[in-house]
């Protein structure tokens, strides 16, 4: 039994997920990494301090699951973050039934029933713990043409659950924080040209993996933090430009 701190990451088998995974082994955390197929794609070997979950996070089921798998593994978890998360743009009147639904699952559900599962085990362990979600920029900061309306629902909702959460399990030293990124050079967004990516940030800067992991690492480790959104997005947050 290691006594590292152990750590769940959704969404973790590409991109921003990916890179998470590789940065928490690299500081010595215990793992559990999820996704849909983590444990078939090959991305990632399970390992002593490494544990692969397949499963819908939109699931309760699969929260259930991951959390057992963590316990029994690692007989305690002290941080979660909930990477998972779908993004595309249509203009508004062209969402479907369907694509909101997923929106709804992955985005919401995905973040709600995990962070439930997580944070009744904090509370039993009675040591705090640390709950990172990732939002965006676009919620306070729309770009004309990313017709993004839709899928700013479930983001909004993971803002407003994560602040509120901040206070109400403040007392047990649970944190609850946001990373709101800009445009992040992943998988997602491999069929967008470059130049036009670098016009959505003031900088004129596209965020790395990297970038994003800093800035999941910092707010897990940040032991006075909590109610928090730090974007990073090369300032798209603070105006027009």
């Amino acid at each position: 039994m290691s006594m590292n701190k152990t750590i769940i990451i959704t969404g973790a088998s590409q991109g921003i997920g990916a890179g998470l995974v590789q940065n928490f082994l690299d500081r010595g955390y215990n793992v559990v990494a999820t996704s849909r197929s983590i444990a078939q794609r090959g991305s990632f070997t399970a390992s002593a301090n490494l544990v692969l979950v397949d499963g819908d996070i939109g699931l309760e089921k699969t929260a259930a699951l991951v959390v057992a798998a963590a316990l029994e593994k690692f007989d305690r978890i002290d941080a979660l973050v909930n990477n998972a998360g779908i993004f595309y743009t249509k203009p508004f009147i062209d969402y479907t039934e369907e694509d909101f639904r997923a929106f709804v699952s992955t985005n919401l559900q995905g973040y709600l029933y995990i962070t439930q599962h997580v944070v009744r085990q904090f509370l039993k362990q009675g040591t705090g713990g640390s709950v990172v979600g990732i939002t965006t920029s676009l919620l306070e900061h729309p770009i004309a043409g990313v017709t993004a309306s839709v899928p700013m629902i479930t983001k909004g909702g993971i803002n407003s659950l994560s602040t509120n959460l901040a206070l109400e399990y403040a007392k047990d030293g649970i944190r609850f924080n946001l990373v709101a990124p800009g445009i992040v050079d992943t998988p997602l967004h491999e069929k967008n040209p470059k130049d036009f990516l670098k016009t959505l940030s003031p900088m004129g800067v596209i965020s790395d993996v990297q970038d994003i992991a800093d800035a999941v690492v910092y707010l897990t480790e940040a032991r006075n933090v909590t109610g928090e959104v730090l974007h990073v997005d090369g300032g798209a947050h603070s105006g027009k430009w």
